[in-house]
């Protein structure tokens, strides 16, 4: 498997009317990578998403997929594409079984390759017992998985996700975050957008934050927490000399503040799990016995808030 991208887009840009959607957006996903795309509502999420599919016409700017571009050769794009949209595209008078197998046909699947790929794609997300049920019986989060199966059918080298876990029950949820951490294991790259931070923590290997239609970060979570400041925060819980604890803890190198709170000491640091054994062997010799340790390491939350000035949520 090459390293080449799966997914490479540069400068998209679309206006409606007066609004500028997206202005300028690109990023790149290789074989095998989760990439995150997250940003508040009416950031130009799925218009970027819409325009990478070939859904919307783009003002400007370029997408390839799987080495094809979308001007030149818009079918061979496609057919690299799974797309998977907010709203489930079933028909819910036909059982599972049955929309898989139509959606099998479209992708131009037949006989008994479209067999073992809707039997394989009903076992990867847990509905091969429900498989002869309607789609109308079954509940959201089951709808949402099969909305994913569909788009897995025909082996994308890209899979697109929009917002799959949006109004799903916790088993569901946690059902379809498992399933999309497997795809990385199958070499399947995957554009993932969601409202929830703890999905992009989970899933994402790298995360591109978009605000008001432009890309402002992008990165790893320890890339964008470096970029904006954000530090460890270290609890060491202690008895004896607390003021000598946190004496010889700030002259560790890469500890930045450290001061007596209540029964320990607080420390804020860079890289606070890579310096914890220097910590550790410094407090033997600073008269303070430490009986536990908390590593607080910041989080997507707190970098997308300080980035746009909104909860992902807003």
């Amino acid at each position: 498997m090459d390293n080449d991208p799966v997914l490479w887009c540069k400068d998209l840009r679309k206006r409606f009317k007066e609004r500028l959607a997206v202005d300028g957006v690109g990023f790149e996903v290789a074989p095998g990578e989760t990439y995150g795309l997250l940003g508040p509502n009416g950031a130009g999420k799925t218009t970027t998403i819409s325009m990478i599919c070939g859904l919307l016409r783009r003002d400007g700017g370029e997408v390839t997929v799987a080495g094809a571009s979308l001007d030149r050769d818009p079918g061979q794009v496609k057919a690299a594409i799974g797309y998977v949209p907010q709203d489930v595209a079933l028909y819910p008078d036909l059982s599972g079984l049955e929309n898989l197998r139509f959606w099998g046909r479209m992708y131009g699947l037949a006989g008994r390759d479209l067999a073992e790929r809707v039997e394989a794609t009903l076992e990867v997300v847990g509905l091969t017992e429900r498989a002869g049920d309607k789609v109308a019986d079954y509940s959201g989060g089951m709808q949402r998985r099969l909305n994913i199966a569909a788009g897995m059918l025909h082996r994308p080298r890209l899979l697109v996700l929009d917002e799959p876990t949006a109004g799903v029950d916790p088993q569901s949820r946690n059902a379809i975050l498992a399933n999309v951490e497997a795809l990385g294991g199958e070499g399947i790259a995957v554009l993932y957008t969601t409202h929830y931070m703890e999905e992009a923590e989970r899933l994402c290997d790298r995360v591109g934050i978009i605000d008001q239609g432009r890309l402002v970060a992008e990165g790893t979570r320890r890339e964008l927490v470096a970029r904006v400041g954000e530090r460890d925060r270290i609890e060491l819980a202690a008895t004896g000399d607390l003021a000598g604890l946190a004496a010889v803890a700030a002259r560790v190198d890469g500890v930045d503040e450290a001061s007596v709170v209540g029964g320990g000491v607080h420390l804020v640091a860079r890289e606070g799990r890579r310096l914890l054994p220097r910590l550790l062997e410094a407090a033997e010799h600073s008269g303070a016995e430490v009986t536990s340790v908390e590593l607080v390491e910041p989080d997507l939350e707190a970098v997308f808030l300080h980035l746009t000035g909104k909860a992902l949520r807003d």
